[in-house]
This record gives structure tokens, C-alpha cells and sequence, in this order.
């Protein structure tokens, strides 16, 4: 194995230093921020990773254990999606996040190409999460926004003859939508751009490119339809105004068009 070696060595650190230290001067050089926005953010990752860790050692010896961690950190994307989607009734989106999770683990697990234990489902299944919890927040705020800035064409269309849902629908579905291109962009790229996660961990462990082909190609696919599934939900909680953005009225406020009435 090519990390066989130890890797938390003095020159790790140093590196670690200088890349945090050069991206906070560019940070700072360029008015992208506060000088302290990217060292804050290192350490808050060095801290958290550490505690997962220490807290993983223990709860992935046990397949209970490790279904309780799956579940903090399902609370915890639930929660994230929310705050970032800025709407009420935002903990519906959870139901989204389940639906995405629900399409795709039973399958992994069943197939046995994730082995029921917590060493194999914890990391994929927080591969999976992460991903789909980013695509409902986006599609959310996106949707939420499109229904602001363009409410005059929801009115017209519920002037047509539309119903609440397809008039939304018909407007938010382009946009929001765009929450699942990162992804379908990197399916399409993967080996030509980047080099995934999944797929360097799996070659720096194994030293077999094939078999971190068949992981990396299983994670994204697997991706691909949690975040579909995902995002479909939130735009149906969304399109029927179940989740909508805080103070705004259920149908906009705009005009609405009036039949013309006959005569001289």
C-alpha cells in the first residue's frame, strides 16, 4: 500500500501550514475577505476530523453504533440543507434527503456490493449524504428565488387556468434543476478533469486503479440518482407550497389577467 508509511509526520503539518497561510494572504491580498476566513476554517476542520476519528474508532467496531453515527449525521445535513434553503417549514426538507438516501442504500446493501458492516456503509453512505445535501439546498434556494423574482409569471399562469403547483412548477423546475449539474459534470469528466475522492483513496489503499475505477464509477452513479430523487421531492414541497420562503404569500401578488368583456 503506498500510505503503508506513517503520515502524520512533522512535514505534514508544515505543509498543511503553508498552503493555509498562503491561501489566507491571497484571501487577504485580493479583498476576497478576512485574513482569518481560511485559517479559521482549517482549524475548525483539523478539530472536527480529529473528534470524528476518535469518536469512528469506536463506533464503527459495531454495526448499531454506526447506524447512530449515520443518523447525527443525517440531523446534521437535514439541518444544513435548511438553514441554507432560507424558508420556513425548511425541516420538511429532510423528507427530500430520506427519499434520496432511501433510493439508493437499501440497494447497495442488498446487492452486497456494501458489506453490512459499519466500516463499508458509514463512509459510502456520508459520500452519498454529503452530495445529495448539497444538491436540496441549492435546488431549494434556487426555486425559492425564481418564485421572488419572477412571481408575475406564476400570476399569469394561474390566469390561464393553472393549478398553484403547475404554475410554480413550470417556472422553478429549469432552474432548480441546476442543483444536479456539478455532479452530472463531474460523471462525465471523471479520469479526463479530476480524479474523485473515492477513487484516490481506494488506489492509495489497494494500489489497483480497477478496483478504485469500480468504486469511484458505483459512488457517483449512486450520487447521480440519490440526488435526482432528492431534489424531484424538493421541488414537488416547494411547487405546492409547502416549503416556501419566509413571509412570502402563498400565491404572488402580482396582476392577473381579466377577460375581456364584449360589446361597443
Amino acid at each position: 500500500m503506498l500510505f503503508s508509511h506513517q503520515v502524520l509526520t512533522p512535514t505534514l503539518i508544515i505543509v498543511c501550514a503553508v498552503m493555509v497561510l498562503a491561501a489566507a494572504a491571497v484571501y487577504s491580498s485580493t479583498s476576497l475577505g478576512s485574513l482569518w476566513t481560511v485559517p479559521r476554517a482549517a482549524v475548525r476542520a483539523v478539530l472536527q476530523l480529529a473528534a470524528v476519528a476518535v469518536i469512528l474508532t469506536t463506533a464503527l467496531s459495531r454495526l448499531w453504533t454506526s447506524f447512530v453515527v449515520l443518523g447525527v449525521m443525517f440531523v446534521a445535513a437535514t439541518v444544513t440543507a435548511a438553514r441554507r434553503s432560507q424558508s420556513n417549514r425548511s425541516w420538511l426538507l429532510g423528507a427530500a434527503l430520506a427519499t434520496g438516501m432511501a433510493s439508493v442504500l437499501p440497494l447497495l446493501i442488498v446487492s452486497g456490493l456494501v458489506p453490512m458492516t459499519g466500516i463499508a456503509i458509514v463512509p459510502i453512505a456520508g459520500i452519498i449524504l454529503g452530495s445529495t445535501m448539497t444538491a436540496i439546498a441549492v435546488a431549494a434556494r434556487r426555486a425559492l428565488d425564481t418564485l421572488s423574482t419572477r412571481a408575475g409569471e406564476v400570476e399569469a399562469a394561474l390566469s390561464l387556468g393553472f393549478s398553484d403547483r403547475l404554475a410554480r412548477l413550470e417556472v422553478i423546475g429549469p432552474t432548480a434543476a441546476d442543483a444536479l449539474l456539478p455532479n452530472l459534470d463531474q460523471t462525465r469528466t471523471v479520469g479526463l478533469v479530476t480524479l474523485p475522492g473515492a477513487f484516490v483513496g481506494v488506489l492509495l489503499s489497494t494500489g489497483s486503479a480497477a478496483q478504485a475505477g469500480a468504486v469511484q464509477v458505483l459512488i457517483l452513479l449512486a450520487i447521480l440518482l440519490s440526488q435526482t430523487c432528492a431534489v424531484a421531492v424538493t421541488l414537488e414541497l416547494i411547487a405546492r407550497g409547502t416549503v416556501a420562503r419566509t413571509g412570502a404569500p402563498l400565491r404572488a401578488p402580482g396582476w392577473r389577467l381579466r377577460p375581456v368583456s364584449g360589446g361597443r
